[in-house]
């Protein structure tokens, strides 16, 4: 059975930044890869230095191709079904075609984000329902635009978002659930306050054009921040005995070691700071560390 220094589960720009800062360290890596990032709808990426409103998959080709200039790495388009520590303290990585054994583990697996399930929401993800303005508010900035959240969420991603745009509505889809000073703190600023129901996002091709309420009244919108829930991408660091946080994500250190020992995690499963940048960051600060934990294990 093959054995390699580590293996990457999740091939990605967390997944590709540790696997170059590995490779360059000389070691042996194999990156393991299912193929479905969760911004492949998203047609272009911003605020990532040197590839500011590139194609998303086009940063992971260009990504993937210079990894693999390092001859101790390698890469499978495969999906992991199950990681194992044996007695001896090796990791086996199974998909369903193969096993591979590791001395570390990293897992850049990402999350998957539960979307409302209001009609037409699900086919604007990415393109016109967007969920951070340090992302896309640049590029939608000034236009008619919603936030759909409540309570102090609302209150507070609608004054983030008010920066980007002044004709911006909240709305709560439902009874508002604000404070007394918040809610007036809203109107004070023009900030609509809309409560209905909303039963359907209007669109064309996942552009919004509106929202529709159960009362039947529209809302001319072109854009829809949420603020979505979320679950882990891949249950196996949970099943190993990895802690997640509060908030859902796995729980890491300052180098990215997971409560596991031997386990790492980089990118959107534990970075609560959904970007390119900040997963290209961690995961470049794990394959860092992972290393220095083989130097201080092998000398």
């Amino acid at each position: 059975m093959v054995q390699f220094d580590v293996i990457i589960i999740g091939g990605s720009y967390a997944g590709l930044s540790a696997a170059m800062a590995l490779g360059r360290s000389l070691r042996k890596v194999l990156v393991l890869d299912a193929g479905d990032p969760c911004n492949k709808n998203a047609p272009h990426s911003h605020n990532f230095l040197t590839r500011d409103g590139e194609v998303p998959g086009t940063i992971s080709t260009i990504g993937l191709a210079q990894v693999l200039k390092y001859p101790t790495v390698e890469f499978q388009r495969q999906e992991v079904t199950s990681v194992v520590r044996t007695q001896s303290g090796i990791f086996e990585v199974a998909t369903g075609t193969a096993v591979w054994q590791a001395r570390k583990i990293l897992f850049a697996t990402g999350i998957r984000d539960i979307i409302p399930d209001i009609p037409g929401m699900q086919a604007c993800v990415g393109i016109s329902v967007i969920h951070c303005p340090y992302c896309h508010g640049y590029e939608v900035h000034s236009k008619p635009t919603a936030v759909l959240a409540n309570g102090d969420m609302g209150f507070d991603y609608a004054r983030m978002v008010f920066n980007w745009t002044k004709d911006l509505t909240l709305l709560t889809n439902g009874p508002a659930n604000l404070t007394v000073e918040n809610h007036e703190k809203l109107l004070s600023r023009g900030v609509k306050i809309e409560e209905a129901e909303v039963v359907e996002v209007l669109h064309t091709h996942g552009q919004v054009s509106g929202v529709r309420f159960k009362d039947g009244r529209e809302l001319d919108t072109e854009v829809i921040y949420s603020r979505n829930p979320f679950v882990q991408k891949s249950s196996i660091p949970e099943h190993l005995g990895c802690e997640k946080e509060e908030n859902g994500l796995l729980k890491v250190d300052d180098f990215q070691r997971t409560t596991v020992e031997g386990i790492y995690a980089a990118g959107d499963n534990c970075y609560p700071v959904r970007s390119v940048a900040g997963a290209v960051a961690t995961g470049n600060k794990a394959g860092a560390f992972i290393n220095h934990e083989l130097i201080q294990e092998d000398f």
